[in-house]
C-alpha cells in the first residue's frame, strides 16, 4: 500500500511539471508563409510576403484562383512592417515555413544588416532558408511571378538555387548564419545569389502565365551578388560565379570544355564529379600569398570531333588543357573581385591562420592589401576517369568519309 502510495505521489509531481502548448495556434488561424520579399521605398522598408491558399494545394478542389497570394505592407523596420500585414492579410501570417527571402537591389546596396536582425531573432523562423538578390527589379516582383511545374513559386526558386549550384556551379546557395557571418567577418566578404525576371513582371503574377507551353515571363537565377560589409557593391557573371565556387570548395558538378585543336569552334566536354581545394596562406618576400590547389575529376561527356581519346597522349592533352580552362575562369574571378574590392573568398581568413601575428598588421587595411599587394598561385590538377558507353565517337567516321569524298 505504500509503495503504491509513493507511486501516485511521483506520478502527481511530474504532472505538475508538465506543460501546455500555450502558444499554440490552430492552423485555420494562420496563413503559412513561403516567401518573403523585403524592398526599400522612399525611406521605409516595404515587405511582401507570399502566403498559400490552402484549397490549391491540397485535395482535388479545384479552381481558377492561384495557388499563392501575396501582400504588401510598409513600415519603418521589417518587425512594423510584418505587423501591419494583419490590416490586409486575412490571418495571422506564420513564417516557420518560409523557402526563400528575396533582397531588393536598391535596399542591398543600402545596406543590408539593419533588416537582418528581425530574420536572425525571430523565434517562429527558422534557418533553412535561402537569401537572394532581385537584380533589376523589386524583391516583391521576383517573388509575385507564376512560375509552371511548381505552383508555389518560392519552392521554384529555392530549388532552382539549389540545383543549380549542385549541377551547374554557377549560383551560391547561402543561409543566413553564412552570411551573418561573412558580414561581420574581417578576413571574408559576403555573397547573395541574384534572381531575374525574364519578360514583363506585370505578366508574370498572373494565372495565364503558366498556361502556355513557354511561360512569357519567368525567374532565372545566373549571376551572384558581391557585397563589401553589409553592401551590395557589383555582380559577378556566371563563369566569374563559377570561379568563385572552385575557389571556396563548393563545386559539387558541374561542365567544363576545351577545344580540340588550338583555334578549333569543336568541342570536347567534360562532367566534373568531384572537386577538392585546399588554400594556404604564406608571405613570400614580405607579400601575402594565397596558393589555391585544385584536384578535379571529369567524366567525357560530349565529343564534336574525331580526336582518338583512346590515345594515352590524346588524354593527358585534354586533362591539361581543361586544367587551364578552369584555372583561367579562377584567375578572372579574383580579378574581378579585387576590381570590386571586395574578398569573397575568405583570403583574409586564410592567411590569418597561417601567420596570425602579420595578419594583425594588415587586418584594418585588408581591404586594399587585397587589391593592392595579395599573390594568388593557382594550380588545377584534372583527371580524367570515364570516357561514357562508347570509346570512340562516330565524328572520326564522318571526317574521314569527308576527306574520302573530296579527293
Amino acid at each position: 500500500m505504500v509503495k503504491k502510495l509513493k507511486i501516485v505521489c511521483v506520478i502527481i509531481i511530474f504532472i505538475l511539471f508538465l506543460t501546455a502548448c500555450w502558444d499554440a495556434n490552430e492552423l485555420t488561424d494562420l496563413a503559412l508563409a513561403t516567401a518573403l520579399a523585403i524592398d526599400q521605398e522612399d525611406d521605409q522598408i516595404k515587405l511582401t510576403v507570399q502566403v498559400i491558399n490552402p484549397d490549391e494545394i491540397a485535395g482535388n478542389n479545384f479552381t481558377n484562383r492561384t495557388a499563392v497570394s501575396t501582400y504588401s505592407s510598409t513600415g519603418e523596420t521589417v518587425f512594423e512592417a510584418l505587423r501591419k500585414l494583419t490590416t490586409i492579410a486575412p490571418r495571422k501570417v506564420y513564417l516557420s515555413h518560409i523557402h526563400v527571402i528575396v533582397i531588393g537591389e536598391a535596399l542591398a546596396e543600402a545596406g543590408i544588416a539593419r533588416n537582418l536582425d528581425f530574420i536572425s531573432r525571430d523565434h517562429e523562423m527558422r534557418a533553412d532558408f535561402h537569401l537572394a538578390i532581385a537584380r533589376g527589379h523589386t524583391a516583391a516582383e521576383a517573388i509575385n511571378i507564376l512560375t509552371p511545374l511548381e505552383k508555389i513559386s518560392a519552392e521554384k526558386l529555392a530549388s532552382s538555387i539549389e540545383s543549380s549550384q549542385q549541377a551547374w556551379a554557377k549560383t551560391k546557395k547561402v543561409s543566413l548564419d553564412v552570411l551573418l557571418s561573412s558580414i561581420s567577418s574581417k578576413g571574408k566578404e559576403a555573397v547573395l545569389t541574384g534572381v531575374d525576371i525574364i519578360g514583363d513582371p506585370n505578366q508574370g503574377n498572373k494565372l495565364d502565365n503558366v498556361e502556355a507551353v513557354h511561360s512569357p515571363t519567368f525567374v532565372k537565377v545566373d549571376t551572384v551578388g558581391v557585397f563589401k560589409n553589409d553592401q551590395l557593391v557589383g555582380w559577378l557573371s556566371g563563369d566569374d560565379s563559377k570561379g568563385l565556387n572552385y575557389v571556396i570548395n563548393e563545386v559539387e558538378s558541374t561542365v567544363e570544355e576545351t577545344a580540340c585543336e588550338e583555334g578549333d569552334d569543336k568541342k570536347v566536354v567534360a562532367e566534373v564529379i568531384k572537386s577538392n581545394t585546399k588554400m594556404e596562406g604564406k608571405f613570400k618576400n614580405d607579400t601575402p600569398t594565397v596558393a589555391i590547389d585544385i584536384k578535379t575529376e571529369a567524366n567525357i561527356g560530349d565529343v564534336e570531333c574525331g580526336i582518338d581519346i583512346t590515345d594515352p597522349s590524346n588524354f593527358e592533352k585534354i586533362e591539361k588543357q581543361l586544367g587551364k580552362e578552369i584555372e583561367q575562369l579562377i584567375k578572372d574571378s579574383i580579378d574581378q573581385a579585387k576590381e570590386l574590392e571586395s574578398d569573397i573568398f575568405g583570403f583574409g581568413e586564410v592567411i590569418s591562420r597561417s601567420n596570425y601575428k602579420r595578419w594583425k598588421e594588415i587586418e584594418g587595411r585588408w581591404s586594399d592589401v587585397f587589391v593592392q599587394q595579395l599573390q594568388t598561385e593557382v594550380n588545377v590538377d584534372v583527371t580524367l576517369r570515364r570516357t561514357g558507353t562508347v570509346t570512340q565517337s562516330f565524328q572520326k567516321e564522318i571526317e574521314e568519309k569527308k576527306k574520302k569524298d573530296e579527293q
